[in-house]
């Protein structure tokens, strides 16, 4: 299995805690191959990126919690591996730089779709059922999109969602229940987000992560 981890490749802070994911899946998921991915950062034209993708931006201008510029430059990282995903006709895992892997990944589990593998890291959140693959329960959207699973056809149907049904918004929303009928969730949660630092959230969007302290730094990346 191939994993990615979103890194933004000329901010430090993203370097380390993105040695610090891939560390953390060499003790405990050695059959996963981890590898970074070139964030998307403003500076890359982030606009133009999406006139080109054909990506509406108007969900994320309402996110008065979150820089937009860079909202979009997380979700069109997000949105790039899905390509890849297809390209590649292959399963993957996504996951961003504040993933560390605490758990078991099951490679062999039986689903048609993509799977949250990441621990609620803001907000409420209800728990699920039961142990193993369960339908997407914590919340009605993804608790966080720091770490998935997901399969070329799901891949496909979100870059259509994104692009021909003008669905796109903040990554972890825009995977939501209402857009999606196949989205699941693994739990006990095998990763969870060790976040000290957002390039994404102002601070009153930052008040909402559940690793939240007067020392939680926002980062600018423009």
């Amino acid at each position: 299995m191939r994993a990615f981890v979103i890194t933004i490749a000329d901010l430090p802070a993203s370097v380390a805690a993105a040695d610090r994911c891939i560390k953390s899946f060499s003790r405990t998921n050695p059959a996963i191959q981890v590898e970074k991915w070139k964030a998307t950062t403003p500076k890359d034209d982030i606009v133009k990126m999406f006139a080109l993708k054909g990506i509406h931006p108007r969900y994320f201008n309402e996110q008065g919690g979150s820089y937009t510029k860079n909202c979009m430059s997380a979700f069109m990282s997000h949105f790039r591996l899905w390509e890849h995903c297809v390209i590649m006709n292959e399963e993957i895992i996504i996951l961003e730089h504040d993933a560390v892997a605490i758990g078991h990944i099951p490679l062999d589990m039986r689903y048609r779709g993509c799977i949250n593998l990441g621990k609620p890291s803001y907000g409420k959140w209800e728990q699920p059922k039961s142990l193993g693959l369960n339908p997407l329960t914590s919340k009605q959207y993804f608790p966080g999109a720091h770490a998935y699973m997901i399969q070329p056809a799901a891949a496909e149907q979100f870059i259509h969602a994104a692009t021909e049904s003008s669905l796109a918004g903040p990554t972890d929303v825009f995977i939501h229940n209402n857009h999606f009928t196949f989205l699941y969730e693994y739990y006990p949660w095998p990763v969870e987000a060790r976040d000290n630092f957002t390039t994404i959230q102002r601070d009153v969007g930052c008040r909402a992560k559940h690793n939240w302290s007067d020392e939680y730094a926002i980062l600018q990346v423009r």
